[in-house]
């Protein structure tokens, strides 16, 4: 258990969080949600010490031991994967060290053999003579093969790095967890195991994800961010945006008939408080109007852009047809001899062990790279537009937002653009920024207003979410989902999968599959 008591932090005059008061129990999973910028991160900093607040305290039960996700990646390049791993325990690697230290001195006195006897309690209080293999089990599960357990963390590629770290925060059991983005990185059988692993861990974790499907599985409890505050509820991901949304509409309706009742007796008092014989009437009702009082709707920081995809056209029967294609890259084969047919119901989700295979076909598709072989055959009524997984070569230009997405405009009106960048929470000020400098997410909101207003009616995407938040993911899952003509897409986020194919493409080293149906149908299927 962990608890945050009258926790305030300020940065000058701004406050992120103000008298935050909660208490995080044993055996349940905190998703941590907020807009970007709300403090989720930070606050995870602040419960594991990282971060002094202003005010107030964290506290937790004695002799308990907390772990964080570490995000510093080149942290332990001299250490040994296995070591990095023993290493989430901090006093049991300290222990470890120590005690080997007296071992190995050539004039082994009576007190270091004392020492070494006090020592050798506490390792085996902590399970110590257990470490290696904890550690082995932890990387075995998350992919990392027994041959680079005792290799060099600098040896490692980067998205192994990524799973020795997690391995790191869950080695040894700890009594609270905080894990911020996981799933960054993983595979999906990683996701998979560590889905399981949360599921059936028994302490307390708090955990910041922008994966719905993640958040839904593991949660029992969403911590919600705003307004400066943190508020508990009851239930996943889902329950708490579905019941939020319920609240807020109730809210609404409430207070609409409130300004109902109040413009009524405004009325009613501005006809007859002159009229003597209904005085007492208008008297009797300003005082019911003085009870009268709107519950305020804060508005939260929460905002959720508008993502619309509307084609020009309708697409024909002929959609598209590939034929063989072959592409070689850097010596590697990456598509061998690769064939499928598209169909004007289809939103395809495509699968690859190797990413590298997914974009280098959505590349061919879109005209941005010529495939060594092979045909590709378009319908006559198709039009694409294409979003790329590395959109920067888009925005290598001087130009505001405003004069870069007129260029891909068919009305190059600058109120018009203004009013659909608006749209995209790009407002006064913000549309005039320079596209070089911006984040990767505003860049992703821009990518997807130039394909809106591409009106095509065959929309390619190569991992869409990388870069956006909670809202804006939620806000394209909509816009894909409702969209009335075909998608191509890969991506990382299940619940999109989920809810937007009915059919997976998935290209596999020796074979392609292609099977109607949702994503978890496929995967069961498997």
């Amino acid at each position: 258990m962990i608890n945050a008591i009258g926790v305030t932090l300020r940065y000058g005059k701004r406050v992120l969080f103000e008298d935050v008061n909660i208490k995080f129990s044993k055996g349940n999973c905190y998703g941590l949600i907020g807009a970007n910028g709300a403090g989720k991160s930070t606050f995870l900093k602040i419960l594991s010490g990282e971060i002094e607040p202003s005010k107030g305290e964290v506290t937790m039960d004695k002799g308990e031991r907390l772990s964080m996700l570490k995000q510093d990646h080149f942290a332990y390049e001299e250490f040994t994967v296995i070591d990095a791993v023993i290493m989430g325990n901090e006093e049991l690697y300290r222990i470890k060290n120590e005690k080997d230290a007296i071992y190995a001195k050539p004039d082994f006195s009576e007190e270091d053999g004392m020492k070494a006897a006090k020592l050798e309690e506490r390792f085996a209080e902590l399970d110590g003579w257990n470490a290696e293999s904890d550690a082995a089990i932890l990387l075995n599960n998350l992919g990392i093969e027994p041959d680079k357990h005792y290799k060099f963390m600098k040896e490692l590629e980067a998205k192994e790095k990524v799973k020795v770290l997690l391995a790191q925060a869950l080695f040894g059991n700890p009594d609270v967890l905080l894990l911020d983005e996981p799933t960054n990185d993983l595979d999906i059988k990683s996701i998979n195991w560590l889905q399981e692993f949360l599921i059936d861990f028994e302490n307390t974790v708090i955990v910041v994800s922008h994966d719905r499907y993640f958040l839904n599985k593991v949660c029992t409890h969403i911590a919600d961010v705003d307004f400066g505050k943190i508020k508990i509820y009851s239930g996943n991901y889902d329950f708490w945006y579905e019941s939020s949304q319920l609240a807020l509409k109730q809210m609404k309706e409430a207070n609409k008939k409130k300004e109902d009742k109040i413009k009524e007796l405004q009325e009613f008092i501005a006809r007859f408080s002159a009229n003597a014989s209904k005085s007492k009437q208008a008297t009797s009702r300003k005082k019911t109007l003085e009870k009268i009082e709107l519950d305020e709707i804060k508005p939260s920081n929460r905002k959720y852009p508008y993502i619309d995809f509307k084609p020009d056209r309708e697409p024909g029967k002929e959609v598209l047809e590939v034929k063989n294609l072959c592409k070689t890259i850097d010596g590697e084969k990456i598509l061998d001899n690769i064939s499928f047919t598209i169909t004007r119901e289809d939103k395809v989700a495509f699968l690859a062990d190797n990413e590298n295979v997914r974009t280098a076909l959505f590349q061919i598709l879109a005209g941005e790279m010529e495939p060594d072989s092979g045909e590709i055959n378009w319908g006559t009524t198709i039009t694409t537009t294409y979003f790329p997984k590395d959109s920067n070569y888009l925005f290598d230009s001087n130009m505001n937002i405003v004069d870069w997405l007129r260029g891909y405009s068919k009305d190059p009106d600058e109120t018009f653009v203004r009013s659909f960048l608006g749209r995209m929470l790009f407002s006064g000020e913000e549309a005039l920024k320079k596209v070089n400098v911006l984040s990767g997410g505003e860049k992703v909101r821009c990518v997807l207003s130039k394909m809106m207003l591409s009106g095509a009616n065959l929309l390619i995407f190569d991992e869409p979410t990388n870069h956006l938040d909670m809202e804006a993911i939620t806000a394209l899952n909509e816009g894909m989902s409702k969209f009335k003509g075909i998608i191509l897409f890969a991506s990382h986020d299940h619940q999109l999968v989920q809810t937007v194919a009915n059919k997976i493409i998935d290209i596999k080293d020796d074979k392609l599959i292609v099977k109607e149906g949702t994503y978890d149908e496929y995967l069961n299927m498997e």
